[in-house]
């Protein structure tokens, strides 16, 4: 189990600046940490929907890149030196300069894509460490260790509740444990902004085959039958399902493909969907997944 750092209190992160202290709380400060800074005023309307979601976002970084605002009508200096011409204007320094910015009011995924930018341009790591707690507990899950990576995803989630990555851990993990009913209720609650991330599909896909691994039969007598009857295709997508939950994808995709080539409307295109589900629960670069893929894609448009 690890544990995780302590994010910047948010009065340590954003600061009201001044003339006066602009080239230490920017200039001096953006020398080992970027400083994102918001030009502003207190008639501006734009300024009071931006204002927030930058501090919003600021805080989420935890430390990765603090911001200074600046009020332009107590900072005309500032702004005229710096061409200030509408407000809100953002500017992120790093290293005493200003690398980039935007102006006016825009959506949070946007301030988001900015500050990332301006966080792999000083080097730094926007999700404060939350990234590399995600590799360890992904670790520990290939491990065998589930209640560590369980706990470990439910701290990151602690930390930041929509947090696809850590949400589809927490979801496997649990399916590792068995815990079915959990994997499931944990997954339907999902925030509603990452419900349909590449992420919590894969977690979906994975729940769906380990339901059906509850109740497939046994992969010897399943081969025994699909010899004995080769062209009962329910037989095959039943032993295809026992490949699986026995932990061999290739196999099990093999037999899929199989039945598709003989009838790919067979039972409503149950086998293509069934190569999907297998496909997404896998990660995009297995090689069971890139062979499968190709395999398919050549029947589809042969």
């Amino acid at each position: 189990m690890i544990e995780l750092g302590q994010a910047p209190a948010a009065q340590d992160l954003i600061k009201d600046v001044t003339e006066a202290d602009f080239m230490a709380e920017v200039v001096e400060a953006s020398q080992t940490v970027p400083v994102i800074v918001d030009f502003w005023a207190p008639w501006c309307g734009p300024c009071k929907t931006l204002g927030p979601a930058l501090e919003k976002a600021v805080t989420e970084a935890r430390g990765a890149v603090r911001m200074a605002k600046v009020n332009v009508d107590e900072a005309q200096m500032i702004a005229g030196q710096l061409r200030i011409q509408s407000i809100p204007t953002v500017y992120a320094f790093w290293q005493g300069q200003p690398i980039d910015g935007f102006q006016g009011a825009v959506p949070p995924s946007e301030i988001k894509a900015f500050i990332d930018r301006v966080v792999q341009a000083s080097g730094g790591d926007a999700s404060g460490g939350l990234d590399e707690a995600v590799a360890a507990a992904e670790e520990m899950l290939e491990q065998g260790a589930a209640v560590d990576a369980a706990q470990t995803f439910a701290a990151i989630l602690g930390e930041d509740p929509a947090h696809a990555a850590a949400y589809g851990g927490l979801v496997r993990a649990h399916i590792a444990l068995d815990d079915l009913e959990q994997a499931e209720a944990i997954l339907n609650g999902a925030p509603v902004e990452i419900s349909r991330s590449p992420e919590l599909e894969a977690a979906h896909a994975q729940l769906q085959l380990a339901k059906q691994a509850g109740n497939a039969g046994p992969v010897a007598e399943l081969l025994a039958q699909v010899e004995a009857s080769p062209d009962d295709l329910q037989l095959r997508f039943d032993y295809a399902q026992a490949l699986y939950a026995a932990g061999n994808a290739e196999e099990a995709v093999a037999q899929l493909l199989d039945i598709f080539r003989r009838d790919r409307e067979w039972n409503d295109g149950a086998a293509k969907a069934q190569l999907f589900t297998i496909f997404e629960a896998l990660k995009p670069n297995d090689p069971v997944v890139l062979h499968g893929r190709r395999k398919l894609s050549s029947m589809i448009f042969a």
